[in-house]
């Protein structure tokens, strides 16, 4: 009787227990939490994160004499021609945003919708997106990592190999081929992405123009796929107008970087250079008035004030370069200004606002990219007449960075008019203007540099320099690499050459 005794309650115990057990799992999950993401947040957050980082401003712009600083320590890289790869390197400015957020949210979103048959025009999107981004880190860096890459989450791969360039070259073709082909707008089209609000026909447009910047990229090193390239693209329909320009409008949520580090601590150490502002100057280009501001008789930072600002372009001056922060003073009163403060710099309330939109791929470059590849018979059409429209179109395009940016169409006309078109310099030409159009555009802007040779730039004069040849032609790996996958980037260095600022990428071999 006394082990019935003991083992009633004992059941009456678990029978207790077991009921309140009963929608445990049930009560303890947060009934307004998301379970799944939609995959088109993940995509707007890619598109948001690709915006360029203000790390252009060390390398890539100076690289090719638009903007730099005087300055040492962190801020040296282009000026000075010092190789920048630390942790926190403005080298790896680019290849840590893009490689730690945007590859990996477009792997991811592009996994989640690769079989769903009512996403397929999302995952062409992404496909489009993400054959941008790998374009601007392997023109940056060379061999990167590539088809392995953002795969940590899905397969447990940390360490992904480093694809060759001239591999990753032939994939982004097919890339852009296959996704813009397949886009449809009889399916659903995905009205919530922030680029083009699920607009089939812009996104079509886009991935072509994309396309022809790829196939023109090649020019140098494999002329006979170039010109097929371009051919494919043009067939497939490019941007027609500033409507179709791929951009990043940036907010008081996700800032522009290029400005956010323009109108922080930064402010007073960046200038537009002597051989930008003089080439605006020399053939009269009214688009000087948009860019720049001079705090004309500054003699330190805190007296570059609204009321010492002059935007008139006969008083701009640029910095020349070749000097740092021990020399550049003395250069100042050489030049007969209160200090260097008082050199012109990018007008941070308009084009360099922290909220300024961040140009990727526009209809301006578009243009001049047929230009060339009608000069070079790759395509029909006038050359002339491309080369006018897509100076007009950059002209247009100033406006929406401000109202009073706008060029308008009589200074416009008067513009070409002095500066006509001349088929016997044509690529020189056509390659300058688009040194202009891709202002603060600094990766497409250090691209085209390389595969073209224009604009025609002195070397930087800076006798401190690190580098043996006459321009910075790659940027590095960044140091974590070295330390984080050793192996890959051993494999890629031995293969592509030394990692250093002076080794050709495969597209710019000599």
């Amino acid at each position: 009787m006394k082990k019935i005794f003991f083992i009633l309650p004992l059941l009456a115990l678990l029978l207790i227990t077991s009921s309140c057990d009963k929608g445990f799992d049930e009560l303890n999950v947060n009934p307004t939490a998301a379970t799944a993401l939609n995959p088109v947040f993940t995509f707007n957050n890619a598109m948001v994160g690709t915006s360029f980082p203000g790390s252009i401003l060390i390398f890539e712009e100076p690289i090719v004499q638009q903007i730099f600083t005087p300055n040492s320590g962190i801020n040296a890289g282009g000026n000075f021609n010092i190789d920048n790869r630390g942790p926190t390197g403005n080298n790896g400015g680019l290849w840590r945003q893009y490689y730690q957020n945007v590859v990996r949210y477009l792997v991811d979103a592009a996994n989640q919708t690769k079989t769903d048959a009512n996403r397929t025009n999302l995952y062409n999107m992404i496909r489009i997106w993400k054959a941008y981004v790998f374009t601007v880190l392997t023109d940056t860096y060379g061999d990167i990592p590539y088809s392995q890459a953002g795969l940590g989450y899905i397969s447990g791969n940390v360490i992904p190999k480093y694809d060759t360039q001239e591999s990753i070259y032939n994939d982004l073709i097919k890339e852009l081929t296959e996704a813009t082909t397949a886009l449809d707008a009889a399916k659903p089209t995905e009205a919530g992405e922030i680029t083009y609000g699920g607009d089939i026909t812009k996104w079509k447009k886009f991935g072509n123009s994309l396309l022809l910047r790829v196939g023109m990229r090649l020019s140098k090193v494999n002329p006979t796929l170039a010109q097929s390239t371009v051919q494919k693209a043009v067939a497939g329909g490019l941007m027609a107008s500033n409507a179709d320009n791929a951009l990043v409008r940036n907010n008081a949520n996700y800032t522009n970087g290029v400005g956010a580090t323009v109108n922080s601590t930064e402010a007073a150490n960046y200038y537009l250079t002597g051989a930008f502002v003089d080439y605006l100057k020399a053939t009269s280009d009214p688009r000087l008035v948009s860019i720049a501001v001079r705090y004309v008789g500054a003699k330190s930072g805190p007296e570059q004030t609204a009321a010492k600002a002059n935007r008139d372009p006969a008083v701009q001056i640029g910095m020349p370069m070749g000097y740092d922060n021990g020399t550049i003073p003395a250069k100042a009163t050489a030049d007969g200004l209160a200090s260097f403060y008082d050199y012109s710099q990018l007008d941070r309330t308009r084009m360099g606002s922290q909220f300024a939109p961040c140009y990727l791929v526009t209809y301006a470059q578009t243009q001049l990219l047929l230009a060339e590849a009608a000069q070079r018979t790759w395509t029909t059409g006038n050359a002339a007449d491309f080369y006018n429209a897509g100076v007009t179109a950059h002209m247009k395009q100033l406006g929406d960075y401000d109202a009073t940016s706008l060029v308008s169409d009589a200074n416009i006309a008067a513009y070409l008019q002095k500066n006509p078109y001349d088929a016997t310099k044509g690529l020189q030409l056509i390659n300058t203007q688009y040194w202009i159009v891709s202002f603060l555009n600094g990766p497409e802007l250090f691209a085209n540099f390389r595969r073209s040779g224009f604009p025609a730039l002195t070397p930087n004069p800076y006798p401190g320099k690190e580098i043996k040849g006459s321009f910075i032609y790659r940027l590095s790996y960044p140091d974590s690499e070295q330390s984080v996958n050793t192996a890959n980037r051993q494999e890629a260095v031995t293969r592509q050459g030394p990692d250093n600022l002076d080794t050709h990428v495969w597209w710019d071999k000599q």
